[in-house]
């Protein structure tokens, strides 16, 4: 099987080189993908740039009837995408038929966004020199759209870039994540068969540099990104002018409140700990509980972790499979090792099958400068601590680099306020972990954890400019 690049809509038959597709499960080759070279990557920048007037001349009805024909589909081949998600990314398939699921409501509710009014009046004549005058604020297409989409959501993340920018009348180029490109493909020649122009959408598979290029270049006006910290960083550093905005992880906490529902945080925080091998920038890497209920919690959280299914991504039951590649694994597992060397203890799990398989594992007494906490650890382990007041738990999450989501667990509602007022990260989830997300919710971090906010509504105004005018009548 191989894969190619959509360019202008349509596969590129030209090979600047080939990538294997591996399963991450049995290592074995799914097929490859077959690598746009730098004439091909200049041109998809010329021709998306190009489509600019054509995407802004769709109405707003056309744009939404557009999104509702993707979302449909996506439902028709469901099948297809939900093998190649647990196929190529090695997601368990429970988690990649929701990603189906989930990316359809994003298509859908883009095509909400599409049709809402964004003009509005602008109240000119409150002041003095606008007697006489009228405002009116429109929103119009940023243009070009350049998003660069990571392996752990290969179908709906694609679907938070493309989908705002259809509903906002960009043209897009998307680098797919190499490891899981098909789902993006799929997505990207939905979009033409339902009608979007065929030079608004590239879908480029290419190495890395070229996709720094393509950063770097002048003609895209936004770049959305999702991946690691080190990366978004550097890519924005070398974006010119353009708009960027930065969805790059954490170390996701979850605060135990003594008054806290421990039922509760049992049925939750463990799947929002290790689903998907905790290859997600929201997944529970930290849990704080309060001390007078860390020992009731902890032997109760020990069974809850030991008896996760964890293994074969095709089966429904499993909960944790395995890691997207051979150097993810080494690094969580080196980091692991390192910490329990520090003085920390096994509380439950660890270990290593095979070269991709790893263990939930539960730390406790990690230190605050080992990376299993300091660092994103995007495999599947956690570390429990425990704390005696708010203010020592606020300060300890405050202190560090990373402020995406996090979760509290309480029944105190003074308390619940004053973390939303005082935690500082992008969004606070009570009596859940933070892996919770609905799609059309503001989404995205502050501190190292990036800029700007996903969500289709929120997306659409990141991706519009807006313009005024001012009538004298």
């Amino acid at each position: 099987m191989q894969r190619r690049s959509l360019l202008s809509g349509r596969e590129l038959d030209e090979s600047a080189g080939a990538r294997p597709i591996l399963d991450p499960w049995t290592g074995l080759a799914r097929g490859e993908a077959l690598l746009a070279g730098p004439e091909a990557v200049q041109l998809a920048l010329a021709e998306s740039y190009g489509a600019r007037a054509a995407c802004a001349a769709l109405t707003p009805f056309r744009r939404g009837e557009i999104l509702e024909a993707m979302a449909l589909g996506v439902q028709a081949r469901r099948a297809e995408l939900v093998e190649a998600i647990v196929g190529e990314a090695g997601k368990p398939l429970a988690f990649a038929r929701g990603e189906v699921d989930r990316c359809i409501q994003t298509l859908r509710e883009s095509a909400l966004e599409a049709r809402r009014p964004a003009d509005e009046m602008v109240p000119v004549e409150a002041a003095a020199a606008g007697a006489g005058r009228t405002g009116l604020l429109r929103r119009v297409p940023a243009g070009v759209m350049l998003g660069i989409a990571p392996f752990n959501f290969p179908l709906n993340l694609v679907a938070h870039k493309l989908a705002p920018a259809i509903a906002a009348g960009c043209p897009f180029i998307l680098k797919p994540p190499m490891q899981a490109p098909t789902p993006a493909l799929i997505l990207g020649a939905l979009a033409v068969q339902a009608g979007w122009p065929e030079a608004a959408c590239q879908v480029i598979l290419c190495e890395d540099s070229l996709a720094q290029a393509m950063v770097q270049d002048e003609r895209p006006a936004v770049l959305s990104f999702t991946g690691s910290d080190t990366v978004g960083w550097k890519l924005k550093a070398i974006a010119g002018r353009k708009k960027v905005l930065l969805e790059l992880g954490g170390s996701a906490p979850v605060l135990v409140l003594p008054d806290a529902d421990l039922d509760l945080v049992l049925r939750t925080v463990p799947v929002g700990a290790y689903a998907y091998a905790g290859q997600v920038c929201i997944s529970v890497q930290r849990l704080l509980v309060h001390r007078d209920v860390a020992a009731a919690l902890r032997e109760r959280l020990v069974a809850a972790i030991e008896g996760l299914a964890w293994g074969d991504p095709q089966r429904a039951e499993t909960i944790s499979g395995p890691m997207i590649d051979e150097r993810a694994t080494d690094r969580v597992e080196a980091w692991t090792r390192q910490a329990v060397e520090a003085g920390a203890r096994v509380l439950a799990g660890g270990g290593r099958e095979g070269q991709r398989l790893l263990r939930p594992v539960l730390l406790e007494g990690v230190g605050e400068d080992q990376p299993f906490l300091s660092r994103e650890l995007f495999g599947p382990g956690m570390a429990m601590q425990s704390f005696d007041s708010l203010d020592e738990a606020i300060g300890l999450l405050n202190e560090g680099p990373w402020g995406l989501q996090a979760g509290v667990f309480t029944r105190d509602v003074q308390a619940l306020f004053r973390l939303h007022r005082e935690l500082e990260v992008g969004g606070l989830i009570h009596d859940d972990a933070p892996t919770f997300r609905v799609d059309l919710m503001p989404y995205g971090g502050v501190k190292h954890s990036g800029l700007g906010r996903e969500g289709p509504r929120w997306a659409v105004a990141e991706l519009s400019e807006p313009r005024l005018m001012v009538v004298r009548a």
